[in-house]
């Protein structure tokens, strides 16, 4: 279970704390950088070059095919850290330590309020009953804590708080972050103010620092030993209950917004009531009859606490959220649609303007990008994998996928549908017309043929198609249309001239490729490839055609329907994962199926554990968060409706259910 606040996080074990399992504590600004390889300076970083390669007639410098030593440090640094552990530390009658493990507790009961965002942990030991209550504020970093049990008056009970070593060595770390047995490579320091019952522990990972911030009912603390990071902390009275709130921060210096525990269970109780209260609501189950109802309800509910809790920080998420590390911690913008848009269909929109700045703050970084190392005669190239930093990590596919490069179109629109404002308009201007000038310098006129071209080099959303012969992809070349339309409408509405070469562009794209009634993931591939396992092995983005997007310029939906209905008959959907299975059943729902759209919503294949955590499949490890974020998406559309639908909760069967929702937006 956790708890947290979008931006921070805590996990914990059948103790509420991190007891026996090293759950993580992890955060959206806790990231260090490793030493440089050896031999490698920072004069070798700023000179990196990678290969440069032919887009048509113009000369393009890329992030790959360099120095692998270099390359490998960028893609891997900075690595997001775990920041801490907090466990019970346990001592016999006598006081000596006790090494424990989970056998050693009975009468385990765990539970977690949603409507509070607490944990409480009821156990015993050795016949004393011991409950733990786990909160986390919501208006600052900071975990609350309370104890009760005879074991703090008897001496025999206290807590512990441990720091690991982090690098980027792995390029998944799961289920747990960190390494606990390297106490040589990084530093801990304490101070004290015991009057005031405070104290501090410095964190030291190479040139990264990071505060913990202790307040609480009077306590000592100390070192167990010089050669470990690992502190006690007792109580100093006699009471059976011990309270504290543990702040974290990066730096070294005291956090600004450090808080008391009665403070922290305030913030926590007022933030989750309004979260459940004031924005979208989707019921499926209180009137149903249809079986399934119930877990599907579950998966909605836990979904939402989760995203809440993992999701809604200061950047976009990474895969797995704040619960471990894929990709070294850092986050993917083609992804960013999939954690994040659920949160405007929900009106959740002081959760979404936490990330959506990011683009403005990128839009530096991304303006050079196009211009000054790739050539582009114009805009802004979106990163793929990327940190705080905007900067690309190298590799291929990071560097030549390009269906991330719509998606500020789509969340500037969406934000514009909830507050159409001239505030909201200026707020996306320069995001959206750097935007919507790179797609058009993108395309390339194709004399031949007299229309523009996607590609080659490029990968395509399923990243399994040489990037050297992939030409107008289906799904891509859709994507491009409507994202140049709404660039076009933001101009309009900005009372400004549309730039002509987006309009020729839009207007003259490829056509979307077909071959014998159905639509071709790109235009060159072999017409039979809908039995070749190579290319219907990962993403069906073909479905996406008609269900995840609208029904776009130059869409027949009777090719798209009939392409669907090939996705489902020919595609491997047991080496689907993720979103996956929410784009299938958002085609299948504006295709009119409401029944195999709940199919697909709960197919045997889309997990959800026991506190709703989606699983990564066969693919990347639990959880895969993205999953998490298009069930809420399929669901909020399939309740809520889409542009053009007729009816209450269109998406949805109407034998066996009844939806009742409230608050969402289309």
């Amino acid at each position: 279970m956790q708890v947290g606040n979008g931006n921070f996080a805590f996990g914990a074990d059948v103790t509420g704390l991190q007891t026996f399992q090293p759950f993580a504590i992890m955060s959206s600004w806790g990231w260090k950088n490793d030493s440089l390889p050896q031999g490698k300076t920072m004069e070798d970083l700023d000179d990196y070059h990678g290969v440069s390669w032919y887009n048509h007639d113009l000369l393009v410098e890329y992030d790959f095919g360099g120095d692998e030593l270099i390359e490998q440090w960028l893609t891997s640094n900075p690595n997001r850290v775990n920041i801490g552990r907090v466990g019970l530390a346990f001592r016999s009658v006598e006081g000596e330590v006790l090494n424990m493990t989970e056998s050693y507790l009975t009468d385990i009961h765990q539970e977690l309020d949603l409507w509070t965002g607490t944990i409480t942990s009821e156990f015993s030991f050795e016949g004393v009953p011991v409950t733990v209550t786990t909160t986390c504020a919501q208006d600052r970093d900071t975990v609350g804590i309370s104890i009760e049990s005879a074991l703090l008056s008897d001496g025999q009970l206290g807590v512990f708080v441990d720091y690991p070593w982090n690098d980027g060595s792995a390029y998944f770390s799961a289920p747990f972050v960190g390494n606990w047995d390297l106490p040589a490579n990084h530093t801990t320091s304490l101070s004290t103010n015991v009057n005031r019952h405070i104290a501090e522990i410095n964190h030291t990972l190479v040139a990264a620092s990071f505060i913990t911030y202790f307040d609480g009912d009077a306590f000592t603390i100390s070192r167990d030993s010089p050669d470990a990071h690992r502190y006690t902390i007792l109580p100093s009275d006699s009471s059976s209950t011990f309270r504290m709130a543990i702040t974290y921060g990066p730096g070294i210096a005291t956090p600004t917004d450090k808080t008391s525990y009665e403070a922290t269970v305030t913030s926590s109780q007022k933030a989750w009531d309004t979260f459940w209260s004031q924005s979208g609501f989707v019921d499926v189950y209180t009137e149903s009859s249809d079986l399934r109802a119930d877990e599907l309800q579950r998966r909605i509910i836990l979904s939402r606490y989760l995203m809440r809790v993992n999701e809604a920080g200061d950047t976009p998420p990474q895969e797995s959220g704040l619960v471990n590390n894929g990709w070294y911690g850092k986050f993917h913008m083609e992804m960013y649609f999939w954690h994040s848009a659920h949160w405007a269909l929900w009106n959740n929109w002081e959760l979404l303007n936490r990330s959506t700045d990011t683009y403005a703050k990128f839009l530096p970084s991304s303006i050079y990008r196009s211009q000054e190392q790739q050539h582009w005669p114009s805009g802004a190239r979106w990163p793929k994998m990327t940190d705080p930093s905007g900067r690309s990590s190298p590799g291929e596919i990071n560097n030549l996928l390009i269906w991330q490069q719509p998606h500020p179109l789509v969340f500037a629109q969406y934000e514009y549908r909830a507050s159409p404002t001239m505030v909201t308009l200026r707020k996306w201007e320069d995001v959206v017309r750097e935007t919507a000038n790179w797609m058009a310098d993108f395309a390339w006129y194709n004399e031949s043929t007299g229309v523009y071209d996607l590609g080659p080099p490029m990968y395509v959303v399923s990243e399994d198609t040489s990037p050297n012969v992939t030409v107008n992809p289906a799904f891509e070349l859709a994507y491009w249309r409507l994202g140049l339309g709404y660039a076009e409408g933001w101009m309009e509405k900005l009372g400004e001239e549309v730039p002509t070469n987006w309009t020729v562009v839009k207007g003259d794209l490829a056509p979307l490729p077909v071959n014998n009634g159905t639509y071709k993931v790109y235009e060159t591939i072999e017409n039979d490839f809908w039995t070749d396992a190579m290319y219907t092995n990962d993403h069906p983005a073909l479905v996406g055609l008609y269900g995840w997007l609208p029904q776009t310029e130059g869409l027949n939906l009777t090719i798209a329907k009939a392409t669907a209905e090939m996705v489902r008959e020919d595609w491997n959907i047991t080496n689907c994962w993720g979103w996956d299975f929410s784009m299938l059943a958002m085609s299948s729902a504006r295709s009119g199926d409401g029944e195999e759209a709940i199919e697909w919503l709960l197919n045997s294949i889309f997990t959800f554990d026991d506190v709703g955590m989606p699983g990564g499949g066969s693919r990347v490890p639990t959880p895969y968060f993205p999953g998490s974020g298009g069930l809420l998406y399929a669901i909020a559309m399939m309740a809520g409706g889409w542009d053009g639908s007729e009816g209450d909760a269109p998406g949805f069967p109407k034998d066996g259910w009844v939806v009742r929702h409230e608050n969402l937006s289309k």
